[in-house]
């Protein structure tokens, strides 16, 4: 069980000693994505170290239990259950450890809520979702800014926009427990059953609002590898000065993989044209980068909520009977109130656990 994280073991070691290398950190990026993958293998080798040296105790205090002339075998049969009580908790977690990570969770995000369905009263839900996540936020400790809203006559919004970060900035201290990991969960959209303010006759209305949310995007950084370009150059035209037409000077240089390709022949040596060229290259692969994913945000955007629609529900807010609802994952608790002053951890954790079981059976 678990061989695998041998292999994981010695990535581990090999990280250890490139970081430890000063010229590694020259290259502030490299050093970064390094760093990053430390610490998401660190908890899972500390986790494994830990569960191989439980057995080899299990194996030790088994030994010393059966031993019948040894009159502390008694004493070390109980260690032996307790060892195996906690091999079991550390097989568990490591199991747990090893699910496929989504590389966007240590990301912050932008969370977007749309009132829908409802009218007024939509606008008016729209802004107990909006209050809700901000006081989850700020009981876990992240930072809030709302960057756009539009709010409706009666108090309510009928859209609004709010960066979500970690205290540190983009990406959390330790893996799976950035924004991204734990709001991507509440993409969708969310119904409510209540009497509105603006009801004479008391009756029950339904109405809903759609949540959005999105990693927030980070500059895109593109390697480009030696391998990757052809070179062509070629006799420059046009005016320009003496060794215009004469030399070989002009540059053009094509991305093989991508076919993106960038030329320059304004300058006079062969050099600077080159350099002029990749300085060209390297921002059409940037904004190239930048495209595909903004693109890839907006199909997540698009995947969350169709049309905020009541039929296209992920949860519930029944407030009669004090009752929210995530159908996604069959949760139910009867404690509404206080879900929307915050306390959403429980149906959050819910989504997590829901997601990493069906992640285990699928590995």
């Amino acid at each position: 069980m678990f061989e695998a994280v041998e292999e994981l073991v010695g990535e581990h070691a090999d990280l250890e000693k490139k970081l430890a290398d000063p010229s590694v950190h020259s290259d502030q990026a490299h050093a970064r994505k390094l760093n990053k993958r430390y610490a998401e293998l660190t908890p899972i080798i500390g986790t494994f170290r830990a569960w191989k040296q439980t057995g080899d105790d299990i194996e030790t205090a088994r030994e010393f239990a059966a031993d019948p002339t040894d009159p502390s075998a008694g004493e070390f049969a109980a260690e032996v259950k307790l060892l195996e009580k906690q091999r079991e908790e550390l097989t568990e977690k490591l199991r747990l450890l090893l699910v496929p990570r989504d590389p966007s969770d240590d990301k912050d995000v932008i969370l977007e809520i749309k009132a829908g369905a409802g009218g007024d009263e939509s606008a008016l839900f729209a802004g107990d979702l909006l209050r809700m996540y901000l006081r989850y936020a700020e009981r876990v400790g992240w930072k809030t800014e709302i960057i756009d809203a539009t709010e409706s006559e009666l108090g309510g919004y009928k859209d609004v926009q709010v960066a979500v970060k970690t205290k540190g900035g983009n990406g959390a201290t330790e893996p799976g427990q950035g924004v991204w990991a734990r709001l991507k969960y509440e993409g969708g959209v969310h119904r409510v059953q209540r009497v509105p303010s603006t009801e004479s006759q008391g009756r029950i209305h339904t109405s809903a609002a759609g949540v959005l949310v999105t990693p927030e995007a980070e500059e895109v950084e593109v390697e480009i590898l030696a391998n990757d370009l052809r070179i062509d150059v070629y006799r420059s035209s046009g005016p320009g000065g003496q060794s215009v037409n004469t030399t070989d000077s002009a540059v053009r240089i094509t991305h093989l993989p991508t076919g993106v390709v960038a030329s320059c022949q304004n300058e006079k040596s062969q050099l600077q044209n080159k350099e002029q060229a990749m300085r060209i290259l390297r921002s059409r692969l940037l904004a190239a980068a930048q495209e595909e994913a903004e693109k890839n945000a907006a199909d997540v955007r698009r995947s969350q909520v169709r049309t905020v629609d009541r039929s296209e529900k992920i949860r519930t807010y029944n407030f009669p009977e004090n009752r929210i609802s995530d159908h996604r994952v069959g949760f139910k608790a009867y404690n509404l109130d206080q879900v929307l002053d915050g306390e959403l951890a429980a149906v959050i954790q819910a989504c997590v656990d829901a997601d990493s079981a069906a992640k285990l059976a699928a590995a």
